[in-house]
């Protein structure tokens, strides 16, 4: 596979009112600080900056998205193509009739649960355990204590690869645990969540427990991409890795977290490699131990360093 070469895609891609950067690092963009560099950034100005640069876009010319890098590992060869990165083009939030709340995918998850509690509405509380935006909510079903996203959403909208616009209800969505099937090509900019009418002291209590219930049982301050593995039907992966013997194994500077062994944890200089392979080690143990096959949750995206090359 040909080697990364950002300027010379440069030139094969439009113009645009966004911001379009060649062999931009993409570690600095994950949490786990690991990876190799974009091909080309894409920073799309808005929706229809997006749309237009998609529609003239060579069809030849792969198109990754990304978000805040919280459940990201980039491998070390980087990504080939344009890696699109929304910003503030698409962090608006507003409040609609019905306790309703329309927002951008860029907006962080975090923002939303906390620009919900201040107006009084409810419902958006387990916002404040994911630490995504809300376009990763919608690409996964994000979730956590106790919440999905598909319990409040109303509607989304979105982007195909040729700029086309759909709208998608809630059904449109097909969602499943962690998982979502809308078409993978489609590049999420906005959300309208449903609420209810609350409480904000109360509101905000219920998301006081969230950060103090996270802050006790993950590493929350660690380089790390949240959690690993999916839940099998009926079971929690951190139980199977436990009992696989696998909390604190590494690889390289590459850890499995001794307070939650659902949780990776870069260690200061771990390469992607070190992380991936750590994962697989975490998965084979588990398969042996308990028959179980542990999915990734973690999105992992680019090129080894030997294909890049």
């Amino acid at each position: 596979m040909a080697a990364i070469d950002g300027e010379a895609l440069l030139k094969r891609l439009p113009q645009s009112r966004g911001r379009l950067e060649a062999n931009r690092p993409l570690a600095d963009l994950t949490w786990f600080r690991v990876g190799g560099p974009a091909e080309v950034l894409f920073s799309p100005a808005d929706e229809a900056d997006l749309a237009q640069f998609l529609k003239s876009c060579p069809a030849d010319v792969p198109v990754t998205v990304i978000g805040v890098g919280s459940n990201l590992l980039v491998r070390d060869g980087g990504v080939k193509g344009v890696v699109i990165r929304l910003g503030r083009g698409f962090s608006d939030m507003a409040v609609e009739e019905g306790a309703r709340i329309r927002v951008g995918a860029a907006v962080p998850d975090v923002r939303v649960a906390r620009f919900a509690q201040e107006r009084g509405i409810d419902a958006l509380t387990f916002l404040r355990g994911i630490p995504g935006t809300i376009g990763g909510a919608l690409r996964m079903n994000g979730g956590a204590y106790g919440g999905e996203t598909r319990d409040i959403l109303v509607a989304a909208r979105g982007l195909d690869r040729s700029g086309n616009l759909h709208r998608l209800s809630l059904a449109d969505m097909h969602f499943t645990y962690r998982h979502c099937g809308a078409p993978d090509e489609l590049i999420f900019t906005e959300a309208l969540l449903q609420g209810r009418p609350g409480d904000p002291k109360a509101i905000a209590t219920a998301m006081d427990k969230i950060t103090e219930a996270r802050e006790a049982t993950q590493p929350v301050k660690a380089r790390t991409g949240g959690s690993t593995f999916k839940n099998p039907p009926g079971q929690k992966s951190w139980q199977l890795i436990d009992r696989a013997g696998m909390r604190g194994a590494s690889v390289g500077a590459a850890r499995v977290s001794e307070m939650h062994c659902n949780f990776l944890i870069n260690e200061g200089n771990a390469s992607a490699a070190e992380i991936e392979e750590l994962g697989e080690q975490v998965r084979a143990r588990v398969k042996a131990t308990s028959g179980v096959d542990l999915e990734w949750e973690i999105k992992r995206i680019g090129l080894s360093t030997a294909e890049a090359r």
